[in-house]
């Protein structure tokens, strides 16, 4: 009885509503007005922020990935012999986020949210071209660091809820191109990056720190509580809007046209459990997983761009410090390829 008093008030946090005050007779007072919630493991935060309070969210989330390529460019004889080059890459990825989250309750069913994202990030490639007679590896350094792109967002709980039924909460998020846009930084090829005439390894001498495109997405997320656990999970939609002249900046101040850009749309959802493992401390299980579509360069596919499959096995852990100050902490382990090796992120969310 005392798990599920817990995780009712955890959804009645969640819904954004006011709990009311218990009565004096025959029953106890909680021992203050903010109860645990369910340890937050996705970027989308599971409790609403209650009406006319701030919430302040310092955060920082470090992600590690690793990939191998071998490029084969030539021609067979037979099938054993190979006349060219045989391209053996390694890219070793590092990346730092801090940001700074202020919410808003603008009533007991709708927050506002604001993100500002500063990030550090840094790539090695190691590569060796066989059969050009070298056996030294050459490595690529190059790191970039600056301000993200800045983040708007909307949630509002679309029904009442309860112990016994879901909550159900629509999000609407827009993402702005306040970042280091991609084709703005200097790329090493001469004049070229694709193409007959490409030179060059075709690889940033300085990293981005956004997307440049500007995003809409909206969500619905759901709720559920379920003695003595809290079930959730989120449906979501990306939209990234196209570009048009865009160009490519190259060695020697030079610039390479690309003409319309339009990347994929991204199709994402989530779901997990989450426990409460006392008044203070909770654990959640989760899994996050978006399909990226290809990316169209004037109406058509680019070359080697292919639908993408990124999966994330998460594990959350949330301690109440005081009626103010909670701390979250989520592990991320990637479960494709082409998803980050391990993320691990902190937040410390602040009500005033």
């Amino acid at each position: 009885m005392q798990a599920k008093a817990i995780w009712v008030a955890a959804a009645m946090l969640a819904s954004g509503t006011v709990m009311a005050e218990p009565d004096p007779v025959g029953s106890a007072p909680p021992q203050d007005g903010r109860p645990p919630a369910v340890a937050p493991l996705f970027e989308q935060p599971g409790v609403l922020t209650p009406r006319g309070r701030i919430v302040l969210e310092p955060s920082l989330q470090f992600g590690y990935s690793s990939s191998n390529r071998v490029v084969l460019v030539g021609y067979t004889i037979i099938p054993a012999l190979l006349i060219g080059l045989v391209d053996v890459r390694e890219v070793k990825r590092n990346t730092t986020t801090a940001a700074l989250t202020a919410r808003y309750g603008l009533n007991n069913r709708t927050e506002l949210e604001m993100k500002v994202p500063y990030a550090y990030r840094s790539d090695s490639t190691v590569s060796r071209e066989l059969f050009t007679g070298t056996g030294v590896d050459r490595v690529f350094d190059t790191s970039g660091r600056g301000v993200g792109d800045v983040e708007l967002a909307v949630r509002y709980q679309l029904n009442a809820g309860g112990p016994d039924r879901p909550y159900y909460v629509a999000g609407l998020r827009f993402k702005s191109r306040t970042g280091t846009d991609p084709f703005d930084v200097v790329t090493d090829c001469s004049k070229r990056c694709v193409g007959p005439n490409a030179t060059g390894t075709g690889l940033p001498q300085e990293l981005p720190t956004g997307s440049g495109f500007y995003a809409l997405q909206p969500s619905l997320t759901w709720l559920y509580a379920s003695d003595p656990a809290i079930l959730f999970g989120t449906v979501s939609y990306l939209h990234n809007f196209k570009r048009n002249n865009v160009s490519r900046q190259v060695l020697a101040g030079e610039f390479e046209a690309l003409g319309k850009i339009e990347p994929g749309a991204v199709i994402g959802f989530n779901f997990g459990v989450g426990l409460a493992l006392n008044e203070r401390a909770l654990i959640s299980f989760g899994y996050d997983h978006s399909s990226i579509a290809r990316t169209r360069q004037n109406g058509v596919p680019v070359a080697g761009s292919v639908r993408t499959q990124l999966g994330t096995l998460l594990t959350g852990f949330s301690y109440r410090i005081n009626d103010k100050r909670t701390l979250n902490i989520a592990v991320g382990a990637g479960l494709t390829r082409d998803t980050p090796d391990v993320q691990l992120s902190f937040r410390l969310p602040i009500t005033f």
